[in-house]
C-alpha cells in the first residue's frame, strides 16, 4: 500500500506529527457546568457564569499552602468540530449530484429528493434549488453512556450530520456520517441543548445566506457552496428538548398539540391517549359504535396539524433564561421554548423538522405487547388497576375484575415463554424490530381471540410495510387509513392504559412519509450504530468526550489519506457479501457417494445448456427433431431433444476434425463418484467496513437432479474448473457434486 522506502511511523507522537498537517481543527469551547452559557464572544473573558455564578473552572488545592485556587482544569467543555472544511472535502465525490442525475424517476419513493419536502424547498428557494450540489443535512443527536457501564450515569452528546446529497445506499454508512460536536457529561443537556448548539447553528446560518467558496475536484471548477437543514433525527425525549415542544402530560403529541384527545385514568393514574376514530372519514362505521369504544359515537374530526409559519408564531415570543439551576416558569403552556433551529431562515418554511423516530416507536409498541401478552409482573397494562379504570369508565363489563380472572390476553400465551423467569429479558432496539415484524405474527396464532389476533397481525404488517426502503406513492393514503383502522381495534380489544403517547404517534408515521421521505433515512438505528463505535473509542476513562474526538480526528484524517491510495478500502463502508468470488470448503460429514447415471446426466446437460461454445449444436439438434418429426408439438420436441442430445452431441464432436478440447472434455461427462459434505463454510465477508469475518453457510442434500432444476445461466471452463457469468458464485456451491 505504502511507497517504496516507506514505513509506518512506531510511536504514537511520531504518527500524530504526520496526521496533524492533513487533519482538520475541532475547537474546545469552554461552557457553563449548568449549561447557562459558553464562553465565547461576550463571555470570552468571564471567570464565572453571568447567569448562575458558578466558576468556569473545577477548584483546585494548593499542596503548599492548602488554600482552594480557582483556576483549576475546566468545569466543562463542549467540542465542536467546524462544519464548513469537512464539508469542502466532500466534493471529491461525484455522488453529490445523484439525486438529480443519478436517481430513477417512477411511482416509487425512494430518496428524499422523490417528497414534497424536498420539491417544496426547490420551488420556495429557487436560487438554492437551481444548484444542485447544494447541501441537505439531517442532523442526530443522542445521548450515550461512553463507558458501555450501566453503572455508570455519565451522559455524553455527540451531534451527527447525515448527507441526503447521496444516494440511499451510502447517506446512511458510518463513512458519510459527520461528528460535529460533543457535548461532554455528566449531565443531559435537556431543554439547554440550544446554548450547545449555537456555534453550529451559526455556521448553517452563515451557509444558508453567504455560501462559502469550495473547488469541485471532480467537476475542476469553483463554485459557491450553500447548506441547509432538512431535518433533525432523535428519540422522543430529544424531540421535545430540540423542538421545544413538552412530550410529557395531556398534550404529549407534538402534530395534535392541545387537540390531543387523553384520558386520566383514576386507578392506573396514567395518562391514555385515545379516541383515534375521529382520524377516520365521517362516513366509517366504527364513528357509530359505542360499545366497543367508549361508550359514545365519535363526532369530531382530527385537526389539520400546524404548519411551521404557524408554530413559529406561537413560539416567538417565549424567552427564557437557560441554566439547569434557574426556576421553571408557573405558566402552564405546551411550549417550554422557542427552538434555536428558528434562527435558521428557512426553518418556519419546512413542513417536518423533527421527525418522529419509527426505531423507539416500534419497540416501546412491541414492548407494550409482549408485555401485556405475557402479563409481566409490573409491566404489563392489563392489571386489576387497568380492569377497575374500565369499571370507572363503564365500558366492556365482560373486562370488569372478579374473583376469577377471565380468560384474555395472557392466559394462553404463557406457554411461549420460559415459565422460569415469566419474561423476557435483554432484549435490544432491533430484537424488537424483529420480533414485530417477522416473529410475533407467527407467535399468536392459534393463540388468541380472532379479532385480537388479526388487530396485531395488521400492526405488524403496517410496520413491515413502512419500513420498506421502496415505497408505491399511490398506496399512502390506503396505509394512512390502516394506521387509524388498526388503533380503533386495538381501542376495541386493550384496556385505556395500553394507550401511551408511543402507541399514539403511530397515527402520523404515514404523514412524515408522505412529506419527508424514507423511514430508513429517517431512523435511529444508523446512529445507535455509529454511538457504539464512538463508545470504542474511549481510552482515557477521566477524559471519555477528549479521546473520542481525537481519534475521531486522526480516523478522519486516514479516511481522507485512503482516497488516494488504489490498494486501500474505505472505511467506514461495508464490503457486500455479493461482490468478488467466495469458495467454499467443507467442514465436516465428508463422504464418498455413488450418483446414478440419471443424476449424472441432468447435471451433465445442466452444464451443457448453460455453456455458450455448445448453443451452436443445441440449436442443430432440435432443428433437426423438427425437421424429422414436422408433426409434433414444442413439448415433445423438447424432451426429445434431452433424452438423445448427450448421445448425439458426442458424436457429433468426435466426428469433427477441428473440435477444441473444450467440447471434447464436455462429452465425457461428470464423474459418477463424488465427495459430499454435511457442512461447508463460505467466506461471505463482513458487514463492517473494518475487519473481515465469517460465516457458516450450511448446504444439505445437494444433488445433480437438484442443480438440473435451476436454469440460471453460467460458464464452466473444462480444464480449470472456473467459472463465470452472472450467477457463478451461486454454482460454484455445487462443484462438490459435479467432480
Amino acid at each position: 500500500m505504502l511507497p517504496e522506502d516507506n514505513t509506518l511511523p512506531n510511536r504514537n507522537y511520531e504518527a500524530k506529527k504526520i496526521l496533524f498537517p492533513i487533519g482538520l481543527e475541532y475547537k474546545k469551547i469552554h461552557a457553563c457546568p449548568n449549561g447557562c452559557v459558553l464562553y465565547t464572544n461576550d463571555f470570552a473573558t468571564l471567570k464565572v457564569c453571568p447567569t448562575c455564578g458558578l466558576s468556569r473552572f473545577k477548584k483546585k488545592t494548593d499542596g503548599s499552602s492548602g488554600e482552594e485556587e480557582i483556576e483549576g482544569p475546566l468545569a466543562k467543555v463542549l467540542w465542536y468540530l467546524p462544519i464548513i472544511p469537512r464539508f469542502k472535502r466532500l466534493f471529491v465525490i461525484k455522488n453529490l449530484t445523484w439525486h438529480e442525475n443519478g436517481r430513477k424517476c417512477d411511482k416509487f419513493l425512494r430518496h428524499p429528493v422523490d417528497f414534497p419536502q424536498w420539491k417544496r424547498i426547490d420551488e420556495t428557494f429557487t436560487k438554492f434549488g437551481a444548484e444542485s450540489r447544494n447541501l441537505r443535512i439531517g442532523l442526530a443527536i443522542d445521548g450515550m453512556n461512553p463507558y458501555g457501564n450501566l453503572s455508570s450515569k455519565h451522559s455524553s452528546w455527540p451531534v451527527l450530520l447525515v448527507i441526503y446529497n447521496l444516494p440511499p445506499w451510502l447517506c446512511m454508512k458510518r463513512k458519510y456520517i459527520m461528528l460535529s460536536m460533543m457535548i461532554s457529561g455528566p449531565r443531559q443537556p435537556g431543554n439547554d441543548i440550544d446554548v450547545y448548539l449555537s456555534p453550529l447553528i451559526d455556521d448553517l446560518k452563515m451557509l444558508w445566506e453567504t455560501g462559502v467558496e469550495v473547488f469541485d475536484a471532480y467537476r475542476e471548477e469553483k463554485f459557491t457552496m450553500r447548506a441547509m437543514l432538512f431535518c433533525t433525527i432523535n428519540d422522543f425525549p430529544a424531540y421535545g428538548n430540540l423542538s421545544g415542544y413538552s412530550v410529557k402530560g395531556h398534550y404529549a403529541c407534538p402534530i395534535c398539540e392541545e387537540n390531543t384527545s387523553y384520558t386520566q385514568l383514576k386507578h392506573g393514574q396514567k395518562t391514555a391517549y385515545t379516541r383515534h376514530r375521529k382520524f377516520l372519514v365521517r362516513s366509517h362505521p366504527y364513528r357509530r359504535l359505542k360499545k366497543a369504544f367508549n361508550g359514545c359515537q365519535e363526532d369530531e374530526i382530527a385537526s389539520t396539524p400546524r404548519n411551521g409559519e404557524e408554530v413559529y408564531q406561537q413560539v416567538k415570543n417565549i424567552n427564557i433564561v437557560f441554566g439547569k439551576t434557574q426556576k421553571k416558569s408557573t405558566e402552564r403552556n405546551i411550549w417550554k421554548k422557542r427552538s434555536i433551529f428558528f434562527n435558521l431562515p428557512y426553518w418556519c418554511k419546512l413542513d417536518v423538522r423533527h421527525c418522529i423516530d419509527v426505531m423507539h416507536v416500534e419497540k416501546n409498541v412491541c414492548d407494550s405487547v409482549i408485555e401485556t401478552f405475557l402479563n409481566i409482573k409490573g409491566k404489563t397494562k392489563d392489571g386489576v388497576k387497568a380492569r377497575q379504570d374500565l369499571v370507572d369508565m363503564g365500558i366492556r363489563s365482560e373486562l370488569h375484575p372478579r374473583v376469577k380472572v377471565p380468560q384474555g390476553y395472557s392466559s394462553n400465551v404463557k406457554s411461549l415463554v420460559s415459565m422460569k423467569d415469566l419474561k423476557l429479558i435483554g432484549l435490544k432496539t432491533y430484537d424488537f424490530h424483529i420480533l414485530m415484524q417477522q416473529l410475533l405474527p407467527v407467535a399468536i396464532r392459534s393463540i388468541l381471540p380472532s379479532s385480537v389476533r388479526i388487530a396485531i397481525t395488521r400492526l405488524c404488517l403496517f410496520f413491515n410495510t413502512i419500513c420498506n426502503k421502496v415505497i408505491d406513492s399511490l398506496k399512502l393514503d390506503e396505509l394512512e387509513n390502516e394506521a387509524i383502522t388498526i388503533l380503533c381495534q386495538l381501542e376495541m380489544y386493550f384496556p385505556p392504559s395500553f394507550f401511551d403517547i408511543m402507541v399514539h404517534l403511530i397515527v402520523h408515521l404515514v404523514r412524515e412519509i408522505r412529506l419527508c421521505g424514507s423511514i430508513y433515512l429517517r431512523w435511529m438505528y444508523p446512529i445507535e450504530r455509529y454511538m457504539k463505535i464512538l463508545k470504542g473509542y474511549v481510552k482515557n476513562q477521566y477524559r471519555p468526550e477528549a479521546s473520542i474526538v481525537e481519534r475521531y480526528i486522526a480516523e478522519e484524517a486516514i479516511e481522507f489519506c485512503s482516497g488516494y491510495m488504489s490498494k486501500s478500502e474505505p472505511i467506514g463502508i461495508p464490503k457486500t457479501r455479493h461482490d468478488g468470488k467466495h469458495f467454499g470448503k467443507g467442514t465436516q460429514s465428508l463422504k464418498i457417494r455413488t450418483v446414478s447415471q440419471t443424476e449424472v446426466d441432468q447435471a451433465h446437460l445442466y452444464i451443457l445448456n448453460n455453456t455458450d461454445e455448445v448453443i451452436p449444436y443445441i440449436s442443430q439438434h432440435i432443428h433437426e427433431i423438427k425437421i424429422a418429426h414436422p408433426r409434433m408439438n414444442e413439448k415433445w420436441v423438447l424432451n426429445e431433444h434431452n433424452k438423445s442430445f448427450l448421445a448425439w452431441f458426442k458424436k457429433k464432436v468426435y466426428d469433427e476434425v477441428n473440435a477444441s478440447n473444450t467440447l471434447l472434455r464436455l462429452t465425457r461427462g461428470p464423474n459418477n463418484d463424488v465427495i459430499t459434505f454435511g457442512g461447508i463454510m463460505v467466506d461471505l465477508g463482513s458487514s463492517s467496513g473494518r475487519r473481515e469475518g465469517r460465516s457458516v453457510t450450511r448446504l444439505s442434500r445437494l444433488t445433480a437432479g437438484r442443480i438440473a432444476k435451476e436454469k440460471t445461466p453460467v460458464e464452466v471452463d473444462p480444464r480449470s474448473g472456473k467459472t463465470s457469468g452472472p450467477n457463478a458464485t451461486k454454482f460454484r456451491s455445487y462443484l462438490g457434486v459435479l467432480a
